[in-house]
C-alpha cells in the first residue's frame, strides 16, 4: 500500500525532517548557460513538494541559485515551526578560519535564504591535512550558541575525522555521504561512530546517478556517459568489479521490485533507509522538469523480508568494496568523481605550513608551523636533508590564530593520533614528500590501555605502507597529551 506522505524522523531533539530530502544540486546544472532560474517559479515547484510532505530541502553555496529559490519559498510561511526545512552547505577553500571568515560564510547563507537561522549548516573541507577545518567547526559551534545555526552537520567526513571532531567537543548532528547498493562504505566504521554518538547519516547517490533503475537492466555498458552524475557513478561501477558485477546487483534489485510491485529505485532507496544510522536519503529534482514524488512515496509502503535481504547480500558478495572510507573519493586516488583525478585541484589548495631554507645550508629546508615552542625550544616541525625528511615529535596541538595554542581531543588518544598524522602528512607535503615515503614511525603513549586504539588509528593511515615502527609507553608527556609521534621518510630524488 502506498503511503500518502513520506515518513519523518528527528535530527537532534527539535529538528523534524522528511526521510526523503529533495536535493537541489541540479539547479546549478540547469543554470549552466548563465541564466538563473526564475525564483518564484522555482519556489512554486518546491511548494508542490512541500505540500506533498516532502518538506526538507538540501542545497549548498555552490548549487547555483538554489538558496535564493528556497528562500523565496520560506518567505511564504509566517511561522518558522510550520515552514519547510532548508539544509545548506558551506564549502570554503582551505585557509585560515577566523571568527570573521566563518561568520561571513554563515551570514551569506542567511542572507540568501532570507532567514535568521539556518536549520542545518553542513560543513565540507577538502583536505584534513589543513588543520583549520577544526577551527571552522568550533566557530560554527559558537554561532550555533548565538542562534544563527540550528544544528551543525558535516559532509563527506570519514569515520576517523568525524570521531575526532566529536572528541574535540563539536556538537555534530549529521554527516552527508554517498551510500547505495554499489557504495556500502558507510555501513562499516562510520555507522559505528554515528550510532555511538547520536549522529545521523544523510545519504546521497542512492540511485547512483540513475544507474540503479530499470533503464539499465540487462543493457550493455555505454561507451560514453554524457552527464556529470553518470560519469561519476560509472567510475563506482568500475571500482566494484565492472559491468557484470553491477548487473548482478541490479538484477537482484529488479527481482525484489517485481515481487513488491515497486521500482528498482524504490528498492535501492529502501535498502539505504533501512540502515540503522541513516536518517534520510537525498533524491535530486530538476525543478519543473523531472519530478518523482508519487514513486518516492512507494518507499514507505513495503518492507524487505529475509529472502530479499539474502538476495541482495548474495549479489554484494560478488562485488569489490569501494576503496577507502567515505569522502576519500574527493581527497585521494582513485578519485571516483565525475572529472576523475583531482590531484591538480588539491595541489592548488593553500598549504598549512611553509618551508624555509636553512641559512647557510643550501641542501636543507625547515617546516615551521608557528607554534610558540619552536622558538622557545629552538626546533623545527620537520627538516629535509637531500632526500631524507625527519619529522619532530608531534602532538595534537591546534596552533591558535589568536590567543594560546590548545590540546585537541584531550581525553581521546585515537582522535589525537588522527590529528597528529594529518600534521605529519602536511609537514611531509610541504617538503615534497608524502605518507607513502615514510620508513619509520615512533609512537609514545602515556597510557598502555590506549595502545590498541592508537595502533588502529596508525594502521588506518599506514596499513599499506608498513613503515618500521616503535610503540612505547612513557611516564608522561609535556602538557595534557596522550600521544606523541615522530616520523622519518625517504623521498626518491632524480640522480641525473
Amino acid at each position: 500500500m502506498t503511503s500518502s506522505r513520506p515518513d519523518t524522523t528527528m535530527i537532534g531533539n527539535s529538528l523534524e525532517i522528511s526521510r526523503v530530502l529533495t536535493g537541489l544540486w541540479q539547479v546549478a546544472d540547469m543554470e549552466r548557460d548563465g541564466r538563473a532560474l526564475d525564483p518564484d517559479a522555482g519556489a512554486d515547484a518546491l511548494q508542490a513538494y512541500a505540500d506533498a510532505g516532502f518538506t526538507t530541502f538540501d542545497m549548498a553555496d555552490h548549487y547555483g541559485s538554489a538558496e535564493i529559490i528556497t528562500g523565496r519559498l520560506l518567505q511564504r510561511y509566517a511561522s518558522k515551526e510550520k515552514r519547510p526545512r532548508a539544509f545548506t552547505k558551506w564549502c570554503p577553500p582551505p585557509g585560515a578560519m577566523t571568527a570573521d571568515v566563518v561568520r561571513a560564510g554563515v551570514e551569506e547563507r542567511l542572507q540568501r535564504l532570507g532567514v535568521e537561522q539556518v536549520d542545518l549548516l553542513q560543513f565540507h573541507w577538502w583536505t584534513f591535512e589543513h588543520p583549520a577545518w577544526l577551527d571552522a567547526l568550533h566557530e560554527l559551534a559558537a554561532l550555533r550558541e548565538q542562534g544563527l545555526i540550528g544544528e551543525i552537520g558535516v559532509t563527506n567526513f570519514d569515520a576517523a575525522h568525524l570521531h575526532l571532531a566529536l572528541a574535540d567537543g563539536i556538537p555534530i548532528r549529521t554527516n552527508q555521504i554517498s551510500f547505495s547498493l554499489l557504495d556500502r562504505r558507510a555501513a562499516s566504521d562510520l555507522s559505528d561512530v554515528c550510532e555511538a554518538n547520536g549522529v545521523r547519516l544523510l545519504a546521497y547517490g542512492t540511485l547512483a546517478g540513475g544507474f540503479l533503475s530499470e533503464k539499465w537492466l540487462g543493457k550493455p555498458e555505454p561507451h560514453e556517459v554524457p552527464d556529470w552524475s553518470g560519469m561519476k557513478y560509472h567510475r563506482f561501477i568500475q571500482a566494484i568489479g565492472g559491468w557484470g558485477v553491477y548487473q548482478a546487483v541490479l538484477s537482484a534489485a529488479a527481482s525484489i521490485a517485481e515481487k513488491h510491485g515497486v521500482s528498482i529505485a524504490n528498492v535501492a532507496t529502501r535498502w539505504v533507509l533501512d540502515q540503522p544510522a541513516v536518517a534520510g536519503v537525498i533524491i535530486g529534482a530538476r525543478l519543473g522538469e523531472s519530478e518523482h514524488r508519487a514513486d518516492n512515496l512507494k518507499l514507505f509502503g513495503f518492507v524487505f523480508d529475509a529472502d530479499d535481504v539474502a538476495a541482495l547480500d548474495e549479489a554484494f558478495s560478488k562485488a569489490s568494496a569501494i576503496p577507502g572510507d567515505c569522502g576519500d573519493e574527493y581527497r585521494k586516488p582513485p578519485f571516483l568523481t565525475a572529472s576523475g583525478d583531482l590531484s591538480h585541484h588539491l595541489s592548488e589548495v593553500e598549504k598549512p605550513y611553509k618551508t624555509v631554507e636553512v641559512p647557510g645550508r643550501g641542501d636543507r629546508q625547515w617546516v615551521l608551523t608557528g607554534s610558540e615552542w619552536e622558538d622557545i625550544a629552538g626546533y623545527c616541525r620537520a627538516q629535509r636533508i637531500g632526500g631524507r625528511i625527519v619529522v619532530s615529535g608531534t602532538t595534537a596541538t591546534a596552533t591558535a590564530t589568536v590567543g594560546a595554542d590548545r590540546v585537541v581531543a584531550p581525553d581521546d588518544a585515537a582522535a589525537q593520533t588522527t590529528f597528529i598524522l594529518d600534521k605529519i602528512a602536511a609537514s611531509l607535503g610541504a617538503l615534497g614528500g608524502s605518507l607513502d615515503d615514510v620508513i619509520r614511525t615512533r609512537v609514545y603513549l602515556t597510557d598502555a590501555d590506549d595502545a590498541l586504539a592508537v595502533s588502529k588509528a596508525h594502521g588506518r593511515v599506514f596499513g599499506d605502507i608498513k613503515p618500521a615502527n616503535t610503540l612505547l609507553c612513557v611516564g608522561a608527556l609535556i602538557g595534557d597529551y596522550k600521544v606523541e609521534i615522530e616520523a622519518e621518510a625517504v623521498v626518491a630524488t632524480n640522480s641525473g
